[in-house]
């Protein structure tokens, strides 16, 4: 299972029959948003947006004929790792997972050519115009490939990176006339909120690019931020001192607590794509109307993510939603491409 390069970092199984994934980062390896037992929708929500059909695949066991196992999966975050093991009775598998370096990056940590910025626009439900976009990472459209010798190595610059470009990108659609309102949401890991200097970099973004309060938007995950609450509101705190907004994401994938909820300073709630795709179910629908009035009530806006069916559409407005992000409306592009669709 890999070569002696390899940097474990926990270990990995798949129950077929339950149909789940279950993930035990080691304590050191900085993984632990992945830790826990996953559907491969709730999964999906923390790998861009290539691998969790890959993964899917890759688990089929009609697909293959060898028993072992190896599977690269891109983090929504540009990290990556792989999971190898062997297949085993009825379909199930396991095997250890390995950390892999970031593509795109070089040796010393900086960002290489390779390394882009895409963005996927977020709709208006009341306008149906373009709100803004979210920033994701990739690296000219290729999987993750392992690189004998490096694993981890990046890390502490891919945040910063993605900050920096999503913020270039936000500038040039205000200098060609479209960004007056616009915003631009960019992820952060709960590792990337321990950083020391993040509110410092947000600041002289938003002050060097001349954004108005809200329109650069850290996104931060529902899960990430319940691992410690009191940080999480101190940082959202300072990012919105720094002229950031703060949008709570994958919002009902964890277990919500009202009173840290209350307290946090966010402006917005993403809500957990699993969540969407099940709206028409009346329980379901239920929740998200209640989501959504707490929302309002408590001063945010609320975002159905992963919408794939425009039929959705008249009933995201009725439950309460102020905006839509999903394949229905577009896959991640570039800038330029972006340029062009606010210009359409």
């Amino acid at each position: 299972m890999g070569n002696q390069s390899d940097t474990r970092v926990g270990r990995w199984s798949w129950d077929a029959g339950a149909r789940r994934l279950e993930i035990e980062p080691l304590a050191h390896s900085s993984l632990d948003d992945l830790g826990g037992s996953w559907t491969l929708d709730s999964i999906g929500v923390l790998l861009d947006g290539l691998s969790r059909s890959r993964l899917e695949r890759a688990l089929d066991p009609s697909r293959r004929h060898d028993p072992r196992f190896a599977c690269v999966l891109g983090l929504s975050n540009g990290g990556a790792i792989r999971l190898v093991g062997e297949f085993g009775a009825h379909g199930s598998a396991g095997g250890d997972l390995i950390q892999e370096i970031e593509p795109g990056l070089t040796a010393s940590g900086t960002p290489g050519p390779g390394l882009q910025a895409v963005f996927q626009p977020i709709i208006s439900l009341s306008t149906g115009d373009i709100a803004g976009f979210e920033a994701l990472a990739r690296w000219d459209g290729e999987a993750p490939q392992h690189h004998v010798g490096h694993t981890g190595i990046g890390d502490a610059a891919l945040a910063p990176n993605m900050l920096i470009r999503a913020s270039e990108a936000l500038s040039l659609w205000r200098k060609d006339g479209f960004g007056e309102n616009l915003f631009v949401n960019v992820n952060l890991t709960g590792r990337d909120l321990a950083r020391d200097d993040l509110a410092g970099l947000v600041d002289a973004l938003v002050t060097g690019h001349g954004f108005s309060p809200g329109q650069l938007r850290i996104e931060i995950t529902e899960q990430a931020a319940l691992r410690d609450a009191a940080e999480a509101v101190r940082v959202a705190a300072a990012l919105k001192q720094a002229g950031a907004g703060v949008i709570l994401d994958d919002f009902g994938s964890g277990h919500s607590s009202f009173s840290w909820l209350a307290a946090l300073p966010a402006d917005g709630l993403k809500i957990d794509p699993e969540l969407t795709r099940q709206i028409g179910n009346p329980k379901v629908d239920t929740i998200l109307e209640t989501v959504t009035l707490l929302a309002s009530r408590l001063g945010m806006n609320a975002t159905a993510e992963g919408v794939e069916d425009l039929g959705q559409i008249s009933r995201l407005k009725a439950i309460g939603f102020d905006f839509a992000q999903g394949f229905a409306f577009s896959r991640p592009i570039s800038s330029d491409a972006a340029l062009s669709l606010l210009a359409g």
